[in-house]
């Protein structure tokens, strides 16, 4: 149970660095902070303690297995979860060419 709370504490860092911090960079790293918490959870969730691996061979009689479908859910999420961040990442950087600054306050004022 503790480590569901932790995991759950590990998504308000993230939520926390989204909603306080002005540079983009940081909101960034918490919004990747929170996506693997996310990530985190799903594992944590399909975990079963004595559990084996999902693969049964002929005869094999079927025992407690740990359940594959968050294992795949997961491998999905972060590859969508590389492409959100290179996204913003490149987003970021235009917005420095644009305005040479990542602070979110200085940009939302020199808007033009």
């Amino acid at each position: 149970m503790i480590v569901y709370i932790l995991c759950f504490i590990l998504f308000l860092v993230g939520v926390y660095g989204v909603l306080t911090k002005k540079d983009l960079i940081k909101i960034i790293l918490a919004l990747s902070i929170m996506e693997y918490s996310a990530n985190l959870f799903l594992i944590l969730f399909a975990y079963k303690s004595g559990g084996g691996m999902p693969i049964l061979s002929k005869g094999e009689k079927i025992q407690g297995m740990v359940d594959p479908l968050p294992q795949a859910l997961v491998l999905t999420s972060i590859v969508i979860e590389l492409g959100i961040t290179a996204m913003l990442v490149a987003f970021a950087i235009r917005l420095y060419q644009k305005y040479e600054t990542f602070d979110i306050t200085k940009i939302r004022r020199l808007s033009g």
